[in-house]
């Protein structure tokens, strides 16, 4: 028979145990939010972390740094959401996708953030969304425009025009502006966004001008360097306009070298363009035009000039630039949804996202649509004595 003090000992234990079950059971509910803060709940964390992951390296460097100049700028002017203090998160994704997925599972799962912004890149963007959507944290991309970068992922969101939108507005510029009739195509085809973006051009095209007047569609890989043969094969069907969507330094190279060869017709490209490093390339010719977001010539919103001057004053060495409009735009945007949910917990903030609608940001009326893609105007520039020069704007039908 057990001693009194040893059935003490006994029922004491059980007691101890009952209770720790019982305190498990009641934490589990907010253990979600515990670990997405480094131990305390969305709720009681004084701080708001954003992830961001751009290309800081590799071939697409110069528009991950143009896009967080633009990130950097907007948290400087708005550092705190709900009375707490903002914490930017910045991995570099290298230009890389399988570096792009690493990044994004580093940030949601070693650094806990709440809300993630990224990539430029509609192929770094297309591999980070997935981990995103497995671990429930919303991402919104300040200029990945292929489609896929959103299609069955309800928490990517974005604050850009799409590629069939882009496509077709480059399209009828071609028809209606410039006259063509035919057409050559060129393009990376590594890149999602560059064969994404030339079959929504391709489809417009000859939807317009009938199906003979593709002309040409050749290829060439990222990272290439010579395009003779390319730009042989297109010379040889003399096409009214060539369309060439890719990356600003292959672009470069290949704009140059068609006006070397004598290929004098207008070329057209997406908003990838827009880089220093692709005006350095073809700053001594014309007649090259592209769809972009945004231009200071033309502030669409109050908020577009409040973006200038404070862009002005923080990089008075800089081009204004569309890749530090959209990274300022996303992260108002970013800041708008955590206050409209009055939550930093990241389904509350995804919820709200989708419901955005007329947001004002620099580059325009912001509406997301089913898909969270943002449904607002188009620019068109060209180069123009050395420098890239406003053409024209297009509404969204």
């Amino acid at each position: 028979m057990l001693s009194w003090r040893r059935k003490s000992y006994v029922v004491l234990m059980a007691l101890v145990l009952i209770l720790s079950l019982v305190a498990v059971g009641c934490s589990g509910s907010n253990q979600k939010d515990a670990d997405q803060n480094g131990g305390q709940s969305a709720a009681e964390s004084d701080v708001i972390k954003i992830g961001v992951y751009e290309p800081l390296t590799g071939t697409n460097a110069a528009g991950g740094q143009m896009t967080l100049e633009g990130i950097e700028l907007a948290k400087e002017m708005y550092p705190e959401i709900l009375g707490k203090k903002v914490e930017l998160v910045v991995v570099d994704n290298k230009s890389e996708k399988q570096e792009a997925a690493n990044a994004v599972e580093r940030l949601i799962t070693q650094e806990k953030v709440n809300l993630i912004i990224g990539s430029y890149g509609s192929s770094l963007s297309m591999a980070g969304g997935p981990i995103a959507k497995r671990e429930g944290i919303p991402v919104i991309g300040c200029s990945p425009t292929n489609p896929a970068v959103t299609l069955d992922n309800e928490y990517y969101f974005r604050v850009c025009f799409i590629d069939p939108f882009q496509g077709t507005v480059m399209s009828n510029y071609a028809t209606d502006v410039l006259g063509a009739k035919t057409a050559a195509i060129i393009q990376d085809v590594q890149q999602d966004y560059s064969v994404g973006l030339s079959s929504y051009f391709e489809k417009a095209f000859k939807a317009t001008n009938g199906d003979a007047s593709i002309v040409a569609k050749v290829n060439y890989n990222t990272g290439d360097k010579d395009f003779s043969a390319q730009l042989t094969e297109v010379k040889s069907k003399n096409p009214d306009v060539i369309f060439a969507p890719g990356n600003f330094l292959e672009c470069g190279i290949l704009v140059a070298k068609a006006r070397e060869m004598g290929i004098n017709v207008p070329i057209l490209g997406g908003d990838t363009w827009e880089a220093e490093e692709f005006l350095n390339q073809v700053a001594n010719y014309k007649d090259i035009y592209f769809s972009t977001h945004f231009t200071a010539e033309e502030p669409v919103t109050e908020v577009s000039t409040v973006f200038l001057d404070a862009f002005a004053k923080k990089y008075p060495n800089k081009e204004v630039n569309a890749f530090a409009a959209l990274g300022f735009d996303t992260y108002i945007l970013a800041k708008d949804a955590i206050e409209r949910a009055n939550s930093a917990d990241p389904k509350a903030i995804r919820d709200a996202l989708a419901e955005t609608k007329d947001f004002k940001g620099a580059t325009g009326i912001i509406t997301l649509d089913e898909n969270g893609d943002a449904t607002k105007t188009a620019v068109i520039k060209k180069v123009e004595d050395g420098k890239f020069v406003y053409e024209t704007k297009v509404d969204p039908k």
